[in-house]
């Protein structure tokens, strides 16, 4: 009987043990078919952890997380934009849709038995889908933000009582290309959702020309100059020009008529290469060198005669500036002292002028623009073999030939002058001229150059003009001032 009631008991206890275990595994069903019903640990969608979350909760998540606003920074400014407005939507139905093909990709019987022995899944990462218009984002930026907050640099602006240039503000400017792709990246990102916007510092922009001629009118102020001044300016790259003529505090109008002085020199050497063939011989080249480079007048007399006309020279030069279009610039007689006027008087549109008259001499005269001209068409059939020279002499002017004139002027090197405003090194060809009148005084000073520089090439003819007489040493102090100022607006940095 004991032995009967013990394998009762037995009996009970095992059916017992299998109730419970049948019973905890359907617990276990029951709750593995409920965690199988929403995301595994771990699973992201979007970079959004939604584990436990069954599909509308998930797509709650990420609609919630990817609705926040972008943080936009300019500089110390800060702006709120909604995704939707920079042309951001999520793709829910696809990224979902692939959630889920995840989720149940394993048969319910291997899952529940790796369930059961605390093997989880693998869980699924499904990286983002989106669309994202960056047409929107760039209208946004450019018509929302950049004239919102870009400040437009402004120029230099001239020093009164120097010959220098002061930086204005560089200003910023958003930079909307790198921009985009930074906006982007925030959009796509659940968390990193600030952007510094990319901001490009401005460059201060060189000032106008109109700036330039009032400093240049200040610089003659400073240096209490009393006569006539008269500047042409031309730079060589944008071929924009500058007239300046003044005096005491008066502007005045340019196109004066002034002593040539040596600057006709500009206009022989022009004729002699009109009329030599090429190779020239040596004596012409020497003689050139004499006139140019030591402004010789006896070298200048002998070459008219040799390549010219023995007598009738002088009006071969001004039949080449006639042609060339020039009508205020002549030469009516060789430099040798008591050499007759070969046509009397010439009667040019500067010197019939009633309003100036700076007594010009009757045997060479010019303006400073048309010996700017000049040298501006010199450079041009140097660099280009074209231009005025080559176009009206065509045939009889090279391009090799304007670069030998050039050569020719780079050697006339004084230090003064044009020269004293410039830095140490810099290349400068020009011509130079003043005179020592009748009442044993110098009335007109002049230089006309072309000047290279690492901000530009440009050719700048100064004429200066008293009545009462001129100080070299202020002279030459008034000249590197302009000349000076001038090179620093080419040259601002």
């Amino acid at each position: 009987m004991k032995r009967v009631g013990k394998l009762t008991l037995l009996r009970w206890i095992s059916l017992g043990l299998i109730v419970s275990a049948g019973a905890l595994l359907i617990f276990q069903l029951v709750v593995f078919s409920r965690l199988r019903s929403t995301f595994s640990t771990g699973t992201t969608i979007a970079g959004v952890e939604v584990t436990g979350l069954d599909q509308d909760e998930a797509a709650s998540r990420l609609t919630q997380v990817y609705s926040l606003p972008i943080e936009l920074r300019y500089q110390n400014n800060v702006i709120q934009v909604k995704p939707s407005t920079l042309g951001f939507s999520l793709d829910l139905t696809s990224m979902m849709t692939a959630a889920d093909q995840a989720r149940v990709s394993q048969p319910f019987w291997s899952s529940f038995f790796n369930y059961l022995f605390n093997q989880l899944p693998e869980a699924p990462d499904i990286p983002l889908r989106a669309k994202i218009d960056e047409d929107r984002i760039r209208d946004y930026l450019t018509n929302e933000i950049a004239p919102r907050y870009d400040v437009a640099s402004s120029s230099y602006v001239p020093v009164a009582g120097s010959s220098s240039f002061e930086q204005g503000d560089p200003g910023h400017i958003l930079d909307i290309e790198r921009s985009i792709n930074l906006v982007i990246s925030a959009l796509k990102s659940p968390t990193a959702r600030i952007v510094n916007l990319s901001v490009s510092q401005g460059t201060s922009t060189r000032p106008s020309m109109d700036m330039l001629h009032v400093l240049l009118q200040q610089i003659v102020d400073v240096n209490e100059f009393t006569g006539e001044v008269e500047i042409y300016l031309q730079d060589l790259e944008s071929g924009n020009d500058m007239q300046m003529a003044y005096r005491t505090g008066e502007p005045l109008d340019p196109g004066i008529a002034f002593t040539a002085v040596s600057t006709i020199k500009i206009p022989i050497m022009i004729s002699v290469y009109q009329h030599t063939e090429e190779p020239m011989n040596q004596e012409i080249a020497n003689a050139l060198h004499d006139m140019i480079a030591e402004s010789e007048n006896t070298a200048t007399d002998n070459l008219m005669r040799l390549v010219l006309d023995p007598t009738l020279g002088p009006l071969e030069v001004t039949k080449t500036v006639k042609a060339l279009g020039l009508k205020s610039t002549f030469l009516d007689g060789m430099f040798y002292a008591g050499a007759p006027l070969l046509t009397g008087s010439v009667k040019t549109p500067a010197n019939s002028r009633t309003d100036i008259n700076t007594d010009p001499d009757p045997y060479n005269q010019t303006t400073p623009t048309e010996i700017g001209m000049l040298l501006v068409d010199i450079y041009q059939c140097a660099q280009t073999g074209g231009g005025s020279l080559v176009a009206v002499f065509p045939g009889e002017i090279t391009q090799s030939e304007c670069k030998s004139m050039i050569s020719y002027l780079t050697q006339n090197r004084n230090g003064v002058l044009l020269e004293a405003g410039l830095p140490d090194g810099t290349q400068i060809g020009h011509k130079h001229g003043w005179a020592t009148e009748a009442d044993q005084m110098m009335h007109t000073v002049a230089d006309v150059g072309l000047v290279y520089s690492p901000g530009g090439n440009y050719v700048i003819a100064i004429f200066i003009h008293n009545n009462n007489g001129i100080i070299w040493d202020s002279a030459n102090k008034l000249f590197a001032d302009l000349s000076r100022a001038v090179y620093n607006y080419f040259n601002l940095d």
